[in-house]
């Protein structure tokens, strides 16, 4: 895997060693980052992914050292120095060393790492639900990216993979759907698209704001709602937003199979649209 990483004033093209055994980080999780896209020399929402990191490194309890136009900056350049055709995922980091249980803010460092990550193909992928759930938000840091929330959602793919399907559907604690194990979800039912409503136990991401803006301004009605997984079972389509892959199709839900319908293939052109205007500079 190419990759590129900043770290301390430094560009390295091999990865730094950056912890030890004692620091808060390797054995308390005390990590906060983000996840953005560069694409066809393309880094849409950039600006919102710092953003966005700087809150949840504050809500880890940690005191960012720079801010989202300083790491904005960085990640452009970072962006600049790879091969303008290249699919990246660009990920900026907190994370502190030094604390016992709680850690030291002072100690926040930051770290920033670009590599190789092809764009999904938009073919489809398949989900069933998951016996983890997500956690309440007096459970766990739900608000933040966290990288200590994502232990039960590896676990959540991992056993959806066990059964053969490509993700898996996770619900909240009052056992309605919460999102997918690595991005949010969406489903078309009669024209309307409808989105799991923010209640504090998911991340509601940048990507399925974006997607939610675009489709009202295209005249498709958009909905936040409480959603069962009786409403996925019976959906004309399901779709899924997230950094990663953007739009993607859900062409099977347990044993249902679903089309690449009209509104996700819509969803999908116009955040690309969006995307082409948003170059890296």
């Amino acid at each position: 895997m190419a990759s590129l990483t900043w770290y301390d004033g430094t560009w390295y093209a091999e990865q730094p060693r950056l912890l030890g055994p004692l620091d808060h980080a390797f054995w308390m999780a005390s990590v906060a980052f983000d996840g953005a896209r560069a694409f066809g020399g393309l880094v849409p929402d950039l600006d919102r992914h710092c953003a966005r990191l700087v809150d949840s490194a504050r809500k880890l309890l940690l005191a960012p050292s720079l801010d989202a136009a300083e790491i904005e900056v960085l990640c452009r350049e970072g962006v600049r120095r790879l091969p303008p055709a290249a699919e990246l995922y660009v990920r900026p980091m907190f994370y502190a060393t030094t604390g016992f249980v709680t850690p030291d803010p002072e100690s926040t460092r930051f770290v920033l790492v670009l590599h190789d990550a092809p764009m999904p193909e938009p073919k489809g992928f398949s989900t069933c639900l998951s016996t983890f759930r997500r956690p309440a938000r007096d459970m766990a840091p739900t608000d933040a990216k966290a990288s200590c929330l994502y232990p039960n959602m590896q676990r959540a793919l991992a056993e959806a993979r066990r059964r053969g399907f490509d993700n898996a559907v996770t619900l909240d604690p009052s056992g309605n759907v919460a999102e997918l194990a690595t991005a949010n979800l969406w489903l078309v039912k009669d024209g309307v698209a409808v989105t799991p409503v923010g209640n504090g136990t998911f991340l509601a991401g940048i990507t399925r704001e974006r997607v939610m803006a675009l489709l009202r301004a295209d005249g498709v009605e958009v909905v936040e709602a409480t959603v069962t997984p009786a409403e996925l079972r019976g959906a004309d389509e399901l779709f899924s937003t997230g950094n990663y892959g953007k739009v993607l199709p859900i062409t099977r839900f347990e044993d249902r199979t679903l089309p690449f319908g009209p509104i996700t293939r819509r969803a999908r052109e116009l955040y690309m649209a969006f995307a082409r205007g948003q170059p890296v500079g």
